[in-house]
Parts: C-alpha cells; structure tokens; sequence
C-alpha cells in the first residue's frame, strides 16, 4: 500500500514542492520518517498518530515508512503534519480519490484533528500555483493570505475530517476568496502624517528628496528636535506599493513570523526601527534556522537606526554589502538563502555625547576629540551609502504654539509618485528605478553638469573640504532635486542644495 501526496517545503523566500511518500506494509508496528527533516517534523509522527485516532479514523498497526521528497533538501516546521496524515489515510483506503495528485496540502496538526496556522503560507502558495496544482488545503487562519494568489482553489479547512469528507465526496469546502483592490485602499490609512510636525522646513524638504530618489538619510541634531518624529512619518509619503512588491514584502513577514493577524497582503511600506543593542544575526539575518532580519523586514521600505553611534560598530558594518547590492547572501552547511533588503536607510544620531553641540541656547560640554570620537564610530565605508546628511535644529516655541496645519503627507506623496515616475521612465530596462541606484558610470550619462555648475562644485571642494566620497552623492541628490522640478538638466540652484545635505563630510565636523 503506497500514496503519494503532494505538500510544499520553503528555501528562503520561496517555496518548492515536497512529494510525501507514504508506504505501509505488513511487520512489527513502526513509523519511519526519513528525507532530512527537522526536530519540528520528526516530532509529527505523534501529532499524527493522536490526530487520526481522535478524528475517528483507523491508525495502522503496522510498518509506516514515510519518505519527503526530494530528500536533499532540509525540511522545516510544521506544515507538513496534515499531508502525512492523509498519506496514511489514502495508503489504508480511507481516502478514496483518485485524483489527489491536482490537489497540495498545508497545516500543523492538533491532537484532536484541528489544522493550525503556519508560516510562510504565501511563498508556498505562489510555488504550487507556478507547479500546476489546481487545488491547495490549507488552515483557515492561513485563507486570507493565500487568497490573495490568482489561478489556484485556497480551500480552508478547520480540520482533518472536513479535508477527508471533500476528498470523499461527502461533503465540500468552498474556494475562498479576497478583495484585493479594497486591500489596497485601506493602505492609504495612516496614523502618522507629516502635518503633525511643527516647523522644521528643511528637514521635511531633505526627506522628500531621499523619499523621491531613494536616498539613505542621516539626521543630526539634539535630543528631542524631532529625528524620529520625522522619520517615522517618512513611509507615509513613500511612492505606493505594488502588487508585485505587496507580494514580495508579505512573503518575507509570512515567513519570519512578523505578518499581523487577519492580514492577507501587507500593503503599506514596512517601518523597522529595531533598538540600538540588536545583534549582527538580528539586524542582517541568519541563526541556526537561517531568517530575514531586520534589513530585508524592512525591503521596500525604512530601516530606521535611531542613535546611530550607539549601534554595535560590528553590526553596522555587515549593513554595507546589503545596502549596496540590496539583498542578503546567508551561507549554510545544506544551503545558501538569499533575502531581498532594498531598502531605505534612515538614521538619528546627536551631534556629539552631551547632544548640545548644535545648540545656540544650551552649553555643549564635550571637547573636541570627544565630539569626533563620538562621530568616528560612524565609519567612512557606511557614510558612503548615505547620500543626505541633515542638521536638525530644535523647534521654536512659536511654530510650537501655531494652530497653523503642515503640508499633508498625501500632497507631498503626489509629488513623490510623480518624480519617480521620471526616474522609472528614464532608467527603463537598466534595471534600477532611483537616482539612488545609479552607478558611477551611469553617473557620468545621466548627471552631466556644464561649466557653471563644474565650477559651482569644484569652488565646493575647495571652501568646504568636502571628501572624495561626496563627489558622486552629490551629483545623484542633485539629479533627483531636478527632477523633482521636472527639469532635464542640472540646474546651479540644485547643485548647491545637494552640496548642503553633506554636513559631515565639511572639515568643521571631522576636526570636531
């Protein structure tokens, strides 16, 4: 007696089919498991065994041997309880469909027969769609999030029983649909917005340029002058997602665990602001049962590292492979998993121990070693993936007590969109979509300047002691700030904004 089921396993963010094999023969009482599976798997066998039994159904006394193919491939979790069981079920004939091979199965056992929720729902979905399979049981807490993926039946099913009932005909489990474009609405519901910000002009002008051309952002000023008011309202003007990146982005969350209950598409721009004490494993991903961390949590949207200098340099440092290439290579014994992380960077950080060194009203007490001692812990290698530096000064009382409303971030989105949409047009089948990807020999195509504005940044270098590395920073903010004016060319108003947004690189701040 021998059934074949088809079931579905995860490599990184995608998923792939697993055949489970189920063959039981005559002999002493014995349930084998073999295909290279975790703990979580090996421990099915008695959620199985209770599972059946409990549902009503017979339980073999015999020798189960069931093999997951392809048996290279580490299998994880607990998604494959439900097809063992019905591999048991269908090789003693208790399961009388001779079409099983149009239908995949997913969900963790209950010892009472209940399907449970698991992770990585989506991927796995997307996968057995892309095989040919017609048909997918899977745990109804599980519904919302497969039905978002077009040309397969997502059945949900609360438990064992029902799923054999449909397969026999007795009874049957509806295809469950969702609403997409209604999804898609609610992800213009914000509870931030930049209307709340008081004052701070500049600043909010800074984050619409990194917001239109992708650029990472540092911002530098005293304690409490609202850095991370701001940037948490970044996302809100954010270009919308697509369908395509909603996809990519729930896949990820899916699979870590991280995606909110009853949500079936994540559909507004991730914010991930993990504290300053996170570990290397955290923030890039990895660990015994390798996962994404924080920076491909974030893909799509703002890694936000608030007092930036108080960050483990360690982890600092293992963020500059993935923010130049935008995806994470995690390398193990039986596989090497690669996670998406294009992202935008945004970091605070004060100006120096004591945080009053901007300040005209407060004293600064540090000295100037301390002050470049403080910044030093800022590398030159990860300063040179943030194209913006921004000082940030504290907000007047009078724009405090102004009943006056701020520009709201759906008119300030607009503009996004529409720059964007230059840059998306501009860099068709290059394949990157922001002023931020450009390469340096893109730069020299797409970032010409003439004589005016050569001078304008050679006079630049000269009085501000700018570094090398801001050369190319420079002219990439300048290329996004002319295009937020609709402008082909790179005017001498764009390039002196641009050479403004690289505080750190001025001899003042290296000197302390």
């Amino acid at each position: 007696m021998l059934s074949k089921i088809k079931s579905m396993g995860l490599m990184g963010i995608d998923g792939y089919v697993v055949i489970v094999e189920t063959d039981i023969s005559n002999g002493l009482p014995s349930f084998d498991m073999v295909g290279l599976g975790d703990t979580a798997v090996k421990e099915s066998k008695e959620r199985v065994r209770a599972a059946i039994k409990n549902a009503g159904f017979e339980f073999p006394i015999k020798r189960i041997t069931v093999n997951l193919a392809p048996a290279d491939k580490k299998k994880e979790g607990s998604a494959l309880d439900l097809p063992i069981a019905l591999g048991i079920l269908t090789a003693t004939e208790q399961i009388r469909n001779s079409s099983l091979d149009k239908y995949a199965f997913l969900g963790e056992l209950s010892l009472d027969g209940e399907i449970k929720p698991v992770k990585g729902i989506l991927p796995m979905v997307l996968a057995a769609r892309d095989n040919g399979v017609e048909n997918i049981f899977l745990p109804m807490e599980n519904a919302d999030e497969a039905a978002v993926v077009k040309d397969i039946n997502v059945l949900p099913a609360k438990n064992i029983r029902d799923v054999v009932n449909h397969l026999n005909g007795a009874s049957e489990i509806g295809r469950h649909e969702v609403d997409i474009e209604s999804i898609f609405q609610r992800s213009l519901d914000y509870d931030a917005d930049f209307a709340d910000v008081k004052g701070q002009e500049n600043v909010k002008r800074a984050l619409e340029v990194a917001a239109s051309g992708g650029h990472n952002c540092l911002m530098i000023g005293s304690p409490g002058c609202g850095k991370t008011m701001i940037a948490k309202r970044l996302p809100t003007i954010l270009p919308l997602m697509t369908f395509e990146e909603a996809l990519e982005v729930t896949k990820i969350h899916s699979i870590a665990g991280t995606l909110p209950a009853n949500t079936s598409l994540i559909t507004q721009r991730p914010f991930r602001a993990p504290h300053h004490s996170i570990s290397n494993v955290s923030l890039i991903g990895g660990g015994k049962i390798p996962k994404p961390g924080e920076i491909s949590l974030a893909h799509y949207g703002v890694l936000f590292l608030d007092e930036l200098p108080e960050f483990n340099k360690d982890a600092l440092e293992v963020l500059r492979q993935p923010l130049e290439d935008g995806v994470v290579t995690i390398s193990r014994i039986n596989a090497t998993l690669t996670y998406p992380a294009r992202t935008t960077l945004i970091c605070a950080a004060n100006p120096c121990k004591c945080g009053n060194y901007l300040e005209d009203s407060k004293e600064c007490t540090c000295s100037p070693k301390q002050i470049q001692q403080y910044l030093g812990k800022i590398s030159g290698p990860l300063l040179d993936r943030i194209d913006l530096h921004i000082e940030v000064a504290s907000v007047k009382y009078k724009d405090l007590e102004s009943y006056e409303e701020g520009e709201k971030s759906s008119v300030i989105r607009e503009r996004v969109n529409r720059t964007r949409k230059i840059q998306q047009e501009r860099y068709k089948g290059l394949g990157i979509f922001s002023n931020a990807e450009l390469s340096p020999s893109l730069i020299k195509k797409f970032c010409k300047l003439d004589d005016k504005c050569k001078g304008i940044l050679r006079d630049a270098f000269d009085r501000l002691g700018l570094s090398a590395r801001a050369h190319n920073r420079i002219l990439k903010v300048a290329r996004t700030i002319a295009d937020m004016e609709e402008s082909e060319d790179i005017k001498a108003n764009h390039l002196l904004e641009a050479i403004q947004y690289r505080s750190l690189d001025r001899k003042k701040w290296l000197a302390g």
